[in-house]
């Protein structure tokens, strides 16, 4: 069951046809968006310091993430900003039947550039995002986004693959193929990957999100622009392994709580939060 009326579930299946559900889901459902969102921002920041603030939820789709963080963050001015006008028709209908008047939604006109006038922003969203932007468009369009966070204010990088992950969860579901060169891996997925058309392209594969980011590569981009500076969770929460680990279901328990002990270790020996997949928060200084 939903609570969207006929008019919005009609809409959906216009836009997102075979995800209807999912895309539904991803808004209503509390342990899917929400429940990242939960861990991944307010597992750094307290709710509270949101109130009265700016909010860019950057590559928001549809609007799911948006209404989930209107929820979350009721007292801050969000705007979304989606380079496909399909998705942003959707949003904004979204956006009415909710009743959100403190969200509002803005088209780029390009992959790697931003709206006119955007202002500057306390805090920014990325989630689920940047594992999709080609390469030459992160070196692009982050240092851009970057520049409209204020002074003091926080960019949240999460739900992004990490790069090096033993297995690639997120396009292809193979073991080892983020140790392969491009080429190869290419191969290797069009060959042994259910989840990949065998007249994929690379190019394809990269925007469907293939190859996901490290630390890094985000601190480099971002370092161009000024001095940004990793956060820790929040007091209580632990580090990004313990952030990484909380999020997850209690399916197969016994190996998740494996992975997490290797990886604490790791940390041990070596002083690097490794995590599969990235949540971070990056203050800006000047």
């Amino acid at each position: 069951m939903t609570s969207y009326p006929p008019a919005l579930i009609r809409e959906i299946v216009a836009t997102k046809r075979a995800y209807v559900c999912d895309e539904i889901m991803r808004e209503e459902d509390p342990s899917y968006v929400e429940h990242a969102l939960r861990h991944e921002v307010l597992g750094y920041v307290e709710p509270a310091e949101f109130a009265g603030k700016r909010v860019l939820d950057f590559g928001c789709g549809a609007g799911a993430s948006t209404m989930v963080l209107s929820r979350l963050l009721p007292g801050c001015e969000l705007v979304g900003i989606e380079l496909q006008e399909r998705l942003l028709k959707l949003a904004r209908l979204r956006a009415r039947h909710f009743g959100r008047r403190n969200v509002r939604f803005l088209r780029s006109p390009a992959g790697d550039s931003l709206p006119g006038d955007l202002g500057e922003f306390d805090y920014i969203v990325l989630s689920a995002v940047f594992e999709h932007l080609l390469p030459e468009e992160r070196a692009a369009l982050l240092p851009r986004i970057w520049r409209h966070l204020k002074t003091g204010g926080v960019l949240f990088l999460n739900q992004t693959p990490h790069r090096y992950s033993a297995i690639e969860f997120h396009t292809t579901g193979l073991p080892l193929i983020n140790y392969l060169p491009d080429g190869i891996a290419m191969r290797v997925a069009r060959r042994f990957s259910p989840h990949v058309r065998r007249d994929m392209q690379w190019e394809e594969m990269l925007r469907a999100g293939i190859r996901g980011a490290t630390v890094g590569e985000v601190l480099r981009i971002l370092s161009k622009q000024g001095s940004p500076a990793l956060l820790a969770p929040r007091r209580g929460v632990g580090d990004r392994i313990d952030l990484w680990y909380a999020k997850l279901s209690p399916r197969r328990a016994w190996l998740k709580r494996s992975l997490w002990a290797s990886l604490k270790a790791g940390k041990r020996i070596t002083g690097l939060e490794l995590t599969p997949q990235l949540a971070l928060a990056i203050r800006k200084h000047a």
